[in-house]
This record gives C-alpha cells, sequence and structure tokens, in this order.
C-alpha cells in the first residue's frame, strides 16, 4: 500500500508540474501584457512608458522567459503565487476570498447532481414501463448537450423576471444559490446519470442478479441491495471528473449570475492576463482534482471488498486473486477505471 501511494504521490506532482507549466507558457504567448493592461495602456490611456518599465521590473517580467519561469516554479513549490498584477492583493489571500461563495455553490451543485442523477438512473432502470424507460433514459444526453449559459439565461427569465420567486444576482443568502446551483448541477447530474444508468444495465445481467431471482428476491431489493451498490463504483470513478465539471462551470455560473468565486476571479484574472493569480487558480484546481482521485482510488475496497489495491506494473486497482470471482472482477474493474 506504501509503495501504492508513493506512486500516486509522484502522479499528483507530475500532475501540478505539467498544470503550473502548461498554463504559463499559454499565459507567455499572449501578445498583450499584463501590467499595460493594469495601467489602462491596452484601453487608450495615456501611461508613461518609464512608469511601465518600473512596474515589469518589480513584477519581474523584464527577466528572460526561463528565469521568470524558475521564479514563479521555485515560489510556486513554497506556496508562494505573489501578487496580483491588477489589485496588488497576495495571491493567497485572493484566492481565500473568493474560495467560500465557490464552495456554497458547488456544495449545493454537488447535492443537486447526486439526488437527481441517481433518481433518474434508478428509475429508468427500475420500472419497466416503456414510454416512461426511453423518456428517463433521453434525460442525461439532453442534460449533458445543453449549453450551461443557456440554462442559467432561462432560469433568471423565467423564475427570477416573470415569476419573481429568486433574487437574479448577488450573493447573500440561500435563495441566492438555487438558480446558480441547478444550472451548475444539471451536466454534472446528466454525467451521473449516464454513467450509473449504464453501469445498473450491465450489473442487471450478472448471474448473481439471476441467483437473486431465484431465491425470489423482489425487483426493488435486487436494484437497492444488489445492483445499486456494485454499479456505483463506475459513478463513483468519475468523481474527478465532477470535480473538475464543477470548477469549470463555476465561470459560467458565476459570470452569469454575477456571483463573487473562483470562477468569477478566473475570468477576470484570464481578461486582465493577471499571471500570478492565474496560476495559482490553476495549481489550486489541479491540487483539488489530483486529491480527490487519490480518495477515490483509497475507497474503492470500501466500496467492494473484492477490490484490492494491487502494486502492479500500472499501479492500477486488481481484485485479489483468491477470490472466486477474481477473472470477472478484475475485467469488470478495468473496463470501468
Amino acid at each position: 500500500m506504501l509503495r501504492y501511494l508513493g506512486f500516486r504521490v509522484l502522479q499528483a506532482v507530475g500532475v501540478l508540474w505539467a498544470a503550473f507549466t502548461v498554463s504559463f507558457a499559454v499565459l507567455f504567448l499572449l501578445p498583450s501584457d499584463p501590467v499595460s493592461i493594469a495601467a489602462g495602456a491596452d484601453a487608450g490611456t495615456p501611461v508613461d512608458a518609464a512608469a511601465i518599465e518600473q512596474l515589469q521590473a518589480r513584477y519581474g517580467l523584464d527577466q528572460p522567459v526561463a528565469v521568470q519561469y524558475w521564479n514563479a516554479l521555485s515560489n510556486a513549490v513554497r506556496g508562494d503565487f505573489g501578487m496580483s498584477i491588477s489589485t496588488g492583493q497576495q495571491v493567497a489571500d485572493a484566492i481565500a476570498t473568493a474560495l467560500p461563495s465557490t464552495l456554497v455553490l458547488a456544495g449545493t451543485a454537488l447535492v443537486f447532481a447526486l439526488v437527481s442523477g441517481t433518481a433518474v438512473a434508478f428509475l429508468a432502470t427500475y420500472t419497466r414501463t416503456k414510454w416512461l424507460r426511453s423518456l428517463l433514459f433521453s434525460l442525461p444526453p439532453l442534460g449533458v448537450a445543453v449549453p450551461t449559459f443557456w440554462v442559467g439565461l432561462i432560469l433568471l427569465q423565467l423564475f427570477s423576471f416573470r415569476l419573481r420567486l429568486f433574487p437574479a444576482f448577488g450573493d447573500q443568502g440561500i435563495e441566492h444559490v438555487i438558480l446558480p446551483a441547478i444550472t451548475l448541477a444539471l451536466p454534472t447530474g446528466a454525467v451521473i446519470a449516464q454513467v450509473l444508468a449504464t453501469s445498473l444495465q450491465t450489473t442487471w445481467r450478472q448471474p448473481f442478479i439471476e441467483a437473486a431471482r431465484a431465491k425470489g428476491a423482489s425487483r426493488l431489493r435486487i436494484q437497492t441491495r444488489h445492483a445499486l451498490k456494485l454499479s456505483s463504483i463506475p459513478a463513483f470513478t468519475i468523481a474527478g471528473v465532477i470535480v473538475g465539471n464543477l470548477l469549470a462551470g463555476s465561470v459560467v455560473v458565476e459570470t452569469v449570475f454575477s456571483r463573487a468565486g473562483i470562477g468569477r476571479l478566473t475570468q477576470m484574472s484570464v481578461m486582465a492576463q493577471d499571471i500570478p493569480v492565474v496560476l495559482g487558480i490553476v495549481v489550486f484546481s489541479a491540487t483539488v482534482f489530483v486529491l480527490v482521485n487519490l480518495a477515490v482510488d483509497l475507497l474503492y475496497p470500501f466500496i467492494d471488498p473484492r477490490i484490492t489495491h494491487g502494486i502492479d506494473r500500472g499501479g492500477t486497482a486488481t481484485a485479489t486473486e483468491d477470490d472466486p470471482t477474481h477473472d470477472d472482477t478484475l475485467l469488470e474493474v478495468e473496463a470501468r477505471v
């Protein structure tokens, strides 16, 4: 287990380094200068060239790109991402200030997504009514295909401007979270429903389901006690993707609903080409992503005891060899993971 953990930690460090390096390269490929944008030179405001050079020297932007990269990387390893070029605020403080609002939004959206996605998948595979089954199976692809910003605008128009049930903008109180959370939860819940429904269909064709039927177990008992637990593993596997979707979707949702948060901070920092803030957000998001995936790997055996973390060459999850279902489980896990 220690060897496996060490391998996964090395993978996480590699992911963080790659995310930092790619973000740094992309930001420096942009044609404009972040100091000139912050000073308003790009908007036509007359700015003293000497003042621009002084600010560039202050943020180290007058150094060669390789030196800037090394300085930024070494400081990031120590947790220091410097100051925002646009506001002069410490990057860590800017992220810490924006984080609580995004956590509330993402947490509420995750609850909505889990409940709605699980309910749709459960009912779609449980019901024997053909038209209802077809309708429920058609909902997840629709939820994935609909643009997030369009859903947000429709919800604003209907529930805020016409029915006046929820406030349109702001982030004060739980009533301001409902519409943004539903908007953010829709694509995530659709993905959960799609994966879980497919897995439930596969599980219903397994031999142990036939054995349970032969013993007289009801359809509801088989679905809840046998099929759902095993089928939850693929949905659990995409937890990292779900977290990524929530963080990425918060950029659109917080902009549409004028909410403060990590997404809004990202949008403003990218517009201002604020390199320190963007790098800090990228590293923070990548850290959350790798930690969630590591937690998912470690929790696999608690969901399905047949699965243990073998120390194979690929560092992937395997099934115990003394288990009579070893071969089937191994193939199943490899296909899903």
